[in-house]
């Protein structure tokens, strides 16, 4: 049985993380920074480091997707938690000889020069470049600042320490029914954002799984966690191949033509 503790699990991703793994295969451990009706987790801040490394104890692996999630948050909002927090993951990590490590990082990190406006980061130009995990970083927000700051941050404690770190760059997770009304809301250039990002719920189980429990080839790694969008311009060729991903979804096929 592997332990797994999940932090932010009361947030989108941290929800479909729990249905991600097999009761009889993994003991999950949940982290949220409040108490949640919901969710039967274990409140914890990040920012604690001595206490961050308590909640560690007895685990072999950590999702940690605990973080000021917004890409329009200014540098107060996000160095706390996406920043100190950071840091004390990896060494609550590494001093509990955790296994691994799977840091939720994020499109942003990558993002400045497909969008459509530095004002708007959610929003894609009209002739996108692809984005391969090896490319160089290009955050388009403070958050994705502090994302690309947290890839340095595992990709250091990987190779100092020697314990596996996946690096997820997560897209948009939205519901079927989500990514239309939003469609339905925006400009060419937000829609475009959203067709490109789609994550679905189904592909962000799968993808969170493989990035826990798949056997690298090499550590760190950097893997993008999107949907098999036909208007994606992050590429899932390394995310497939590196973790085994197979994504069953596509925006495309959801929106069709509209």
């Amino acid at each position: 049985m592997t332990n797994i503790a999940i932090t932010g699990a009361a947030g989108n991703v941290g929800r479909e993380a729990i249905d991600a793994f097999p009761d009889d295969e993994y003991d999950l451990t949940l982290f949220t920074h409040s108490e949640t009706e919901d969710v039967d987790a274990e409140p914890l801040e990040i920012t604690d480091r001595e206490g961050f490394i308590d909640a560690l104890e007895g685990q072999d692996v950590l999702i940690h997707l605990a973080a000021n999630p917004s890409p329009r948050a200014e540098w107060d909002e996000v160095s706390g938690p996406n920043v100190e927090g950071v840091y004390n993951a990896f060494e609550a990590a590494e001093k509990n000889d955790l296994e691994r490590v799977v840091f939720a990082s994020s499109n942003h990190a990558v993002n400045m020069g497909n969008i459509a406006s530095v004002i708007r980061p959610e929003s894609t130009g009209g002739s996108p470049e692809a984005v391969r995990p090896a490319d160089p970083t290009n955050p388009d927000t403070y958050y994705g600042v502090t994302k690309v700051f947290g890839e340095a941050m595992g990709s250091y404690y990987a190779k100092r320490h020697g314990f596996d770190v996946v690096s997820l760059r997560i897209g948009w997770l939205l519901t079927r029914d989500e990514l239309r009304e939003i469609c339905d809301e925006r400009d060419a250039a937000g829609e475009r954002y959203a067709r490109a990002m789609w994550l679905s719920p189904g592909d962000c189980r799968r993808v969170l799984n493989a990035a826990a429990t798949t056997t690298l080839d090499e550590s760190p790694l950097i893997a993008h966690g999107v949907s098999d969008n036909s208007e994606r311009f992050l590429s899932l060729t390394e995310t497939m191949l590196d973790l085994g991903y197979r994504p069953q979804d596509d925006s495309e096929a959801v929106l069709g033509d509209d």
